[in-house]
């Protein structure tokens, strides 16, 4: 089976961030998504709102830089929320488990909203910026600017060849 999720959009709230009693961060926000398309000559723009989950480091990465309003990118799985009300009715809706974001505003629009000072970032639920070190945090590259005509794209010589072995991947 595979539950895959990626949605772009802005967030519709500011983060709650909780621990749980083993101390792991919780992150809780939501994020609104649109879709603009044409119907008989008449334009429309369809908004979906998602609730998402952020955990371990992410969730704290994410309470730090983001704001109502921040652009985000997220990666994630569906997860099915089911519970009873104060009435005793049952309710469930579904939400977004994150397992890895990227934070989409520019530099200067992170400033007024929150953002990562240094740019776009990444985290993941793993806790930290980089899947290869899953354990460890690395404040992302200060420097956004593409290749110019003076630089050199890197030598695929130089490019270390990563040797994955299958049975370690996950899913």
């Amino acid at each position: 089976m595979y539950n895959k999720v990626i949605l772009v959009g802005n967030l519709t709230r500011d983060i709650e961030l909780r621990y749980s009693q083993g101390g792991m961060a919780i992150a809780n926000t939501a994020i609104a998504t649109s879709r603009k398309f044409t119907v008989n000559g008449e334009k429309r723009e369809e908004v979906c709102f998602v609730d998402i989950t952020f955990f371990a480091r992410s969730a704290e990465i994410a309470n730090q830089y983001l704001r109502k309003g921040s652009k985000i990118l997220v990666e994630g799985r569906l997860n099915f929320d089911q519970w009873v009300d104060q009435n005793g009715q049952k309710r469930s809706k579904h939400s977004v488990v994150v397992e890895t974001m990227q934070m989409l505003d520019s530099k200067g629009d992170n400033q007024s909203s929150g953002g990562n000072p240094a740019g776009q970032g990444q985290a993941s639920e793993q806790g930290g910026y980089s899947q290869q070190k899953p354990q460890s945090y690395q404040k992302p590259a200060t420097s956004q600017q593409p290749y110019s005509q003076n630089k050199q794209m890197p030598q695929s010589s130089s490019i270390p060849e990563i040797d994955i072995d299958e049975d370690e991947i996950p899913f």
